[in-house]
């Protein structure tokens, strides 16, 4: 296997060197992540952690009355199952496959044992879940503090960095769970964005036409998770 599975896109991996990651291939397995995909639900065990290389998965936290909110977005930069490096086998969130993209995933046993053996490889996972954090906490600041515009600005960003492509397929029933709101606020604010020319957007569809002025329109909060996630890792 490891003389057929290509170098990674996925930034944990390719920070890794390249015996450490060839020494790993034997346990990465090619796994295709499709869209509206679940790889766990709250209270699951995690077989599996997943290194995405394309696509994006959702971090979803719900209520007792059913309602849903995304507290964070794992992408080509980050390891979907960080609870296991936390000592938690159990999935706290729903993890949502919202993007399709390809991705190596390995078993969480394994995983945990290579992250004992391997200081580069536990070093990375460190500077991750760092990052991750930020994401979660500025996220919840954001839904706190700021208007839906804002809000879906943000939010958008941070898929087309995740997905790097300006073609997403978002329904706005699925935008109003992600951002927590009801739907006739995520029309609003979609259609204010349209119009002002920052995106297209028909039936599921966004293109982002001018990424300049979305970040303009957007709060802090992008910029204070992309600078967290624009860390290079020096393992």
């Amino acid at each position: 296997m490891s003389e057929t599975l290509p170098r990674p896109t996925n930034k944990l991996l390719a920070a890794l060197s390249p015996e450490t990651y060839e020494r790993l291939t034997p346990h990465l397995e090619p796994f295709q992540l499709n869209h509206s995909n679940v790889l766990a639900e709250i209270g699951d065990r995690m077989e599996y952690v997943y290194f995405p290389n394309t696509g994006m998965v959702s971090i979803l936290s719900h209520t007792e009355d059913g309602s849903t909110l995304e507290v964070g977005i794992t992408g080509f930069d980050g390891v979907v199952g960080l609870s296991v490096f936390l000592g938690v086998d159990e999935s706290q969130y729903r993890l949502l496959v919202q993007g399709k993209g390809e991705a190596f995933r390995m078993e969480t046993a394994t995983f945990k044992a290579e992250c004992d053996r391997e200081p580069s490889l536990q070093k990375v996972m460190l500077r991750y879940t760092q990052a991750l954090m930020t994401q979660i906490t500025q996220a919840a600041v954001c839904n706190r503090f700021h208007d839906v515009e804002a809000r879906l600005c943000r939010w958008l960003l941070q898929s087309q960095d995740c997905m790097r492509s300006s073609e997403l397929h978002l329904t706005q029933d699925f935008l109003a769970t992600m951002l927590g709101v009801h739907r006739p606020g995520v029309t609003i604010a979609a259609g204010t964005l349209q119009n002002a020319g920052l995106i297209q957007y028909n039936r599921g569809h966004i293109t982002i036409l001018d990424r300049m002025r979305l970040e303009s329109a957007s709060c802090e909060c992008y910029e204070v998770i992309k600078g967290t996630f624009s860390w290079q890792p020096d393992a």
